[in-house]
């Protein structure tokens, strides 16, 4: 699907015309493809391979690849919106595609010319699928106590390790590794290195977990036993740059979450609508009722700000600017956002909501890890605060 997004001066933008030509073919695309296969995956946890092969045609896999490697170039503002529209009837997809462009962000922003002409087409296509494999059984948010380490070896690496909670660790095909090269660096992130790490021996997929939400996207472990690359897929080229490297890219995964947020609160809030009034007690349709109408107004005023503070922080990734308290705040919120609107619109279902019969359920199964994933909300609001106390010192 062509689009004309363009690079200029380091800014992306998109004609207005062509965003909403291709925010119709999304909507085209949940209508007739999505919408109705939605519960037969949830339900069963089914890989939706059908529709993994349809996103790479439409080039969402390529969505924020540029243009040059065969991407779409899209800005961050455009991304976010077909994230939030996806979202708003299933979460759990945008994930297959989010795990991969942040992987691709990092080769395509640290990579050397040889490691983008190599990889970034491929990722672009969707004929490599990528993912990012930082989170270890000991180390979530504290990236720094990750245990996994990279030993040079002539012109390769030898990894032993284990990563956990990785998306796409089944069907996926490479993911962006962080390990230690020097794990007695003083502080510790001068020893840590980004590797592409595609799947080979030594590499291989352990449990894949069972869970409450965001079912179809495989979570699984990947145990590395002696893995054996070749030098040249160290990201940059150097050495203990790997820190710095995976937290730029979590910005964008950070809009990400907080766009699939937006999503659960737009969607939540649109079921709660239409059941609100088709559901009558008393004689009348529980939206006429005083307490369903206070818990939809601030149902819309929640999805709303989320929405628009997604927005503020993509504009700011688009300008190139620093955008760890924006991309922090839209994230804290509009997961918080999805929460409570899932669990309003639990609420205005009533017992209805627990039938797997009605999609409100999957949303509340779904929406608290937004509140996880891309580093807690507790992590959040230390960022915002030590950044807000950074720009206002006295």
């Amino acid at each position: 699907m062509a689009t004309a997004a363009v690079l200029t001066d380091q800014i992306r933008t998109i004609d207005p015309e062509e965003e909403r030509a291709f925010m119709d073919a999304i909507d085209r695309w949940l209508e007739r493809e999505v919408i109705p296969v939605i519960q037969h995956h949830d339900h069963g946890d089914i890989w939706p391979e059908k529709l993994v092969d349809q996103m790479a045609e439409m080039g969402l896999f390529g969505a924020t690849i540029g243009q040059e490697y065969g991407g779409l170039g899209l800005p961050a503002t455009t991304y976010a919106k077909i994230v939030m529209r996806i979202s708003s009837y299933w979460m759990a997809i945008t994930g297959i595609f989010n795990s991969h462009l942040i992987m691709a962000a990092a080769v395509e922003r640290f990579g050397t010319p040889q490691q983008k002409a190599k990889w970034l087409p491929k990722l672009a296509s969707g004929e490599l699928r990528g993912g990012l494999a930082l989170t270890e059984p000991n180390a979530g948010t504290d990236l720094q106590a990750i245990r996994s380490v990279a030993v040079r070896d002539g012109d390769d690496y030898v990894i032993n390790g284990t990563k956990t909670w990785i998306s796409n660790a089944v069907n996926g095909h490479c993911f962006a590794m962080l390990v230690k090269t020097n794990p007695d660096a003083d502080p510790r992130y001068k020893g840590m290195s980004l590797f592409i790490a595609d799947k080979r021996d030594g590499l291989t997929t352990g449990k894949k977990f069972d869970k409450l939400g965001y079912k179809a996207i495989d979570s699984a472990e990947l145990v590395m036993d002696d893995y054996r690359i070749p030098a040249d897929q160290l990201i940059g080229g150097e050495e203990g740059q790997g820190f710095f490297q995976a937290t730029g890219g979590l910005e964008l995964g950070r809009i990400n979450v907080a766009a699939r947020g937006v999503g659960l609160a737009e969607g939540a809030l649109r079921l709660a609508t239409e059941y609100s009034q088709q559901r009558e007690t008393m004689g009348k349709p529980i939206a006429q009722h005083q307490a369903i109408q206070l818990k939809l107004g601030e149902m819309v005023t929640r999805a709303r700000a989320a929405r628009l503070l997604t927005l503020d922080a993509s504009e700011a990734y688009d300008l190139g600017e620093r955008c760890d308290k924006e991309a922090g705040i839209a994230k804290y919120f509009a997961s918080e956002a999805a929460v409570e609107n899932s669990q309003e619109a639990m609420r205005i279902y009533g017992g209805y909501s627990y039938s797997k019969e009605y999609d409100i359920e999957r949303y509340y199964r779904d929406s608290m890890l937004m509140c996880i994933g891309e580093g807690t909300n507790e992590m959040q609001r230390m960022i915002i605060a030590k950044q807000h106390l950074k720009e206002n010192k006295i």
